[in-house]
């Protein structure tokens, strides 16, 4: 079938989708009806306005409460001087505006060459993502942690590092498992954002401690260790390496540390790699595949860290199987086995997401040329020959570099390379001259199933 060539027909098309998205997620996926939002609610308000403690609010009718550090409660105060629906309005809001940052840092400019059609394709690939589908519905923050860790991201792969840290710090005093992103840094050498990344985190945890000191204490030395307050460990939402094994009845703890050591081990070679070769992008996409991979508990609305590990992918010329993995994770595969993961099929199919994570970490490029060609060649036309006796006096030959483009998915579509950028191009000042370059060769609707309320567990 051929794609529509006027714009009447692109227009046809784009409702067409619109409508038929628009149907799939009223009717297919599980609906959250904003339930982590809330528990955010419900204990900021709480906690300011009842004098109750933020580790005690429960949601009525259900054992679930917040379950992440003080400083995340201390973020989201400005909850407490409004009313429940302007607070999913504002939610909303902003999780369309990380979106929309993320989206930019991860495509660069490359978007542009598409016009409206293109990002019209693109929303609607987008609203059928389950986990973007997820942290929309439940009102989740995983887009917001995203967001500001790849700005981090960006500021070291665009010559601005002496700027980075305060992202991930931040996200990591929100939520535990980005803090795998400063060991990041430190792997690659950057020692400087990652002790800023530190000071920050450091810094907005005393804060949080300084303003009730109660439930810091609670928090660090009763609820961070106590995962039941999160839920059940083989829920199948749970796509980490633990939900695997409490699916398969193995309690043993000791099991889930080696591989979670195996796993740190694999991603640090893997890391370091990415980031000797100056790939940021593959280094931040690796670092968020880990974290999902090793933190205990990794709900599915929490994989929208796998959207770096797509960009890597279309940027190194593999876009079909980006869109393969990426339509497998549109298709809420996981809850088929819902009610019992039992067997070869149970075993293979309730753990699907955690199997493409895994790929994903093993076998990502990462750490190699863009375009498979050599780093220092990317960028040269041409060279001067050598003098010759013949012809002692030649004119000038000019090395004009390519053209490069403005986003990795652009260099993986012409061929060319983009520098390391998430997004963006290499600082030209850490370039070899023209002179200097040596010639390049030639070449969820509610059921039973999916109630909020009675399965769910609904954070981590």
């Amino acid at each position: 079938m051929n794609p529509p060539r006027t714009d009447r027909g692109r227009l046809l098309l784009v409702l067409a989708l619109a409508a038929a998205v628009t149907a799939f997620t009223a009717t297919v996926p599980l609906l959250r009806d904003w339930f982590d939002l809330r528990v955010y609610y419900g204990s900021v308000d709480s906690w300011v306005h009842h004098g109750g403690r933020v580790y005690d609010y429960r949601v009525p009718g259900t054992t679930y409460g917040f379950t992440y550090p003080p400083f995340a409660a201390l973020a989201m105060l400005p909850m407490a001087l409004v009313s429940l629906p302007v607070a999913i309005g504002a939610a909303l809001l902003l999780n369309l505006a990380a979106l929309a940052v993320i989206v930019r840092l991860l495509t660069g400019r490359a978007w542009r060459r598409h016009g409206w059609y293109g990002c019209a394709l693109g929303a609607c690939a987008l609203a059928l993502f389950e986990p973007l589908r997820d942290t929309f519905s439940f009102g989740q923050v995983n887009l917001l942690l995203l967001a500001s860790v790849l700005t981090d991201g960006w500021l070291l792969a665009t010559g601005r590092g002496r700027r980075a840290g305060v992202g991930i710090g931040l996200a990591a005093a929100i939520k535990l498992t980005p803090a795998l992103f400063i060991v990041l840094l430190l792997i690659a050498g950057r020692r400087r954002a990652a002790a800023v990344a530190t000071s920050v985190a450091v810094g907005a945890t005393v804060l949080a401690a300084l303003v009730d000191p109660d439930a810091s204490r609670f928090y660090w030395t009763e609820a961070l260790w106590d995962t039941t307050r999160v839920g059940r460990l083989d829920y199948v939402s749970n796509q980490s390496l633990q939900g695997i094994l409490a699916r398969l009845g193995e309690p043993d703890r000791s099991l889930w540390a080696a591989l979670v050591l195996l796993v740190l081990a694999v991603w640090a070679v893997r890391a370091r790699r990415a980031t000797a070769a100056g790939d940021w992008p593959a280094a931040f996409a690796l670092t968020g595949l880990t974290a999902c991979l090793v933190s205990p508990i990794t709900w599915v609305h929490h994989l929208v860290w796998l959207l770096p590990a797509f960009a890597v992918l279309v940027r190194a010329g593999h876009a079909r199987v980006a869109g393969a993995l990426y339509a497998v994770l549109c298709t809420s595969v996981v809850w088929l086995w819902f009610h019992d993961a039992s067997g070869v099929d149970g075993f293979l199919g309730s753990n699907t997401y955690t199997w493409i994570t895994l790929g994903l970490l093993l076998w990502l490029p990462a750490g190699q040329p863009r375009g498979g060609r050599p780093v220092l060649a990317r960028r040269t036309r041409a060279t001067a020959p050598a003098p010759s006796p013949a012809a002692p006096t030649i004119a000038p030959v000019t090395a004009q570099p390519d053209p490069e483009p403005a986003s990795p998915v652009a260099g993986a579509a012409t061929g060319t390379a983009s520098g390391p950028g998430l997004g963006f191009t290499r600082n030209a000042s850490s370039e070899p001259t023209g002179s200097t370059r040596p010639a390049a060769p030639n070449p969820q609707s509610s059921s039973s199933r999916a109630s909020s309320y009675t399965a769910k567990p609904p954070l981590a």
